[in-house]
Order: structure tokens, then C-alpha cells, then sequence
């Protein structure tokens, strides 16, 4: 298991221990947000699996700090830039991601599961054309290979739920409803990946995947949200437009100032996820469609919303999310 400390990776981890399959994870010496997670503690949150640490952007940490020598039957991926900046991007989702390929081969694996994302679909992103291609280089490979795609995660959708619930109002750009998913959570997704070592049916297989009950709009989510605090809908509406306004500034200013790539990318990200709905698209209607993109668990939205609102974030690390907060206040 590679990638196996991010918030996927964990719970695929989870999945794997719980239906008895012998599990190697394999993680960084410093692993979690920020890497302030020490050994001690990646072993304790990764339990019931043979914890090995090296680094995934070397192959002959892969093969020697993490197989040691041992023959494996299938490899599972879940790297994934922390940033989305493109040079992480290119040295994540593509080159550790195809150091993991290469050393399922030398290590004997037969099968490899890839977990990518449903917006590769239209790669415009840094982080999308690293996955495309490290998704092209698997099908290549020879191995067995199972390729999922999911929709948007819950933890993606758990940034705004404290400042709402502390007075805020709920952001979102345009009129909220440019863009929908099927949110899945991190359970019902590492289940899902799970099968797929199982399901030949799953195999060679491009796959996505949501979660279960309708496409929700960000407004929709929003008036959940509400809904479930008994409160009536409070929306800010930030233009669409100022991306457009900042990508075109910092366009120019990455001419004159080198080192401004990542600003501007992550400019080009939040204009993306603003836009464009994580759904299956639909070439010949040119458009994205809610019922063409498969579903899996029992876990919804308005669960996990239930769950944060009566235990707190606990276990979801929003990471760079929290900047919602930095500039956020309760209104009164």
C-alpha cells in the first residue's frame, strides 16, 4: 500500500487489515499534515499493517525499504499531491505514482489499483495531466490494473460546516449551482478500492465512482447545512468572475517574477472546481451527467454532516482547507 497515510490511503488500509489480506504500508518518516506525524504515531493511526517508511519518489526506496526483497501479489496507490502546485503534481501524481508501477513489477505483483480522481476527465490542471499520464503508463504496464476515479470526498465539503455553524454565512460562486457531485466518503470509497482487488469484474477497468443519493449543487449543500442547524439559508455570493480577474494578474506578473507558477495554479484550481461538476461527462451531450456516474456505499452528505455537527472535525484534516477560516468571521 503506497500513499497509505493520506486521508484515503488510511481508511484503504483499514478496509484491506479488516477483510484479512496482509497488508505493507509504506509511508514517509514523517507523515500527516505538515509532516508532523512521527513513526510511533503512523504505525498507531495504520494498525494491523506491517508499517515500512521510505520515500516514494525513489524507486530503490520502494523496492528496498518498502518490498525487502519479498514477493507481493498486487500493489495499492493512493498518492496524491498535497499541494496541487505543478511541480509536486509532476512529482507525485505522476513520477512517485509510476515508481510504485515499476516497482509492483520487480516485486512480482500481478495487480495494481490506482486511486486517480473524476476530473481527469478534463485535464486542464497541473495535477490532472500528471494522473492522465501516470494512468496511461499503468494501462501499459502489463499488470492487472483497476483505475478509480471518485467524485468529491466529504472531507472536500467539510471546511465551511464550524464557521457556518459559529454564525458565517455559506460561500459559494455564482449561484452555487454551475457545479454538482455525488459526494462519497472515505469508508465507502476504501471499500470500493478493496473490491477491486477482489471483482474481476472491476478489473482493467477505468472506473468512477460516487457516493450514494442525488447530484448535490454547492447551494444545495449549503441549504442542508442550514437545514440541519435549523437555521434559514445565509449564502455569500463571490463572482466567478474575480478567478477569471486574478488568473489574468498573475499571469502577467509570472512573466516578470519567477516563482509564481503555484499562485497561478492554484488560481487556475479553485476556477475549475468553481465550474465544473465532479460527475461522469458525457461526450455526446457535452455535459456532465449525474445519472451516468455510478454509486457505491450507504454514507451520505447529510450523515457526515450529522456526524461533524455532533462530534466535531475529528479525523477529517482539512490541511490547506482551513484557510477558509483565516479570513472568515462569525457574523452576527
Amino acid at each position: 500500500m503506497v500513499g497509505s497515510t493520506g486521508y484515503i490511503g488510511k481508511a484503504v488500509v483499514r478496509a484491506l487489515v479488516n477483510r484479512g489480506h496482509g497488508v505493507v504500508a509504506f509511508a514517509r518518516p514523517c507523515a500527516g499534515v505538515g509532516g508532523t506525524e512521527d513513526e510511533e504515531a503512523t504505525r498507531r493511526s495504520l494498525a494491523g499493517a506491517d508499517v515500512r517508511f521510505g520515500q516514494a519518489t525513489r524507486l530503490d526506496s520502494l523496492l528496498a525499504d518498502g518490498g525487502r526483497g519479498e514477493s507481493f501479489h498486487a500493489v495499492v496507490c493512493c498518492l496524491a499531491s498535497r499541494t496541487g502546485g505543478v511541480a509536486d503534481s509532476w512529482r507525485i501524481d505522476h513520477q512517485a505514482t509510476v515508481n510504485a508501477i515499476e516497482a509492483a513489477r520487480r516485486l512480482g505483483a500481478r495487480q495494481f489499483v490506482l486511486l486517480s480522481a473524476i476530473c481527469v476527465q478534463k485535464p486542464l490542471l497541473a495535477f490532472q495531466k500528471a494522473k492522465c499520464k501516470a494512468e496511461e503508463e499503468l494501462k501499459a504496464s502489463g499488470l492487472i490494473w483497476s483505475i478509480v476515479r471518485p467524485t468529491a470526498f466529504f472531507k472536500s465539503l467539510a471546511a465551511q460546516v464550524e464557521p457556518v455553524r459559529q454564525g458565517c454565512p455559506y460561500v459559494m460562486f455564482g449561484d452555487g449551482q454551475q457545479a454538482a457531485c455525488t459526494p462519497i466518503s472515505e469508508e465507502d470509497l476504501a471499500e470500493y478500492m478493496a473490491d477491486c482487488l477482489e471483482r474481476p469484474e472491476l478489473q482493467n477497468r477505468v472506473l468512477p465512482i460516487g457516493g450514494p443519493g442525488p447530484a448535490l449543487t454547492a447551494k444545495q449543500q449549503g441549504e442542508l447545512l442550514f437545514s440541519l442547524l435549523q437555521r434559514p439559508p445565509r449564502f455569500l455570493s463571490v463572482p466567478v468572475a474575480l478567478f477569471d480577474v486574478v488568473i489574468r494578474v498573475f499571469t502577467a506578473l509570472n512573466r516578470l517574477i519567477p516563482g509564481l507558477e503555484d499562485t497561478l495554479e492554484y488560481a487556475r484550481i479553485g476556477h475549475y472546481y468553481a465550474t465544473e461538476s465532479m460527475l461522469v461527462w458525457d461526450s455526446q451531450t457535452n455535459a456532465y451527467c449525474a445519472d451516468a456516474t455510478p454509486s457505491t456505499g450507504t454514507d451520505t452528505l447529510e450523515d457526515f454532516y450529522k456526524r461533524i455537527l455532533g462530534e466535531g472535525l475529528h479525523g477529517q484534516d482539512l490541511g490547506d482547507q482551513l484557510l477558509w477560516n483565516r479570513w472568515r468571521r462569525p457574523q452576527p
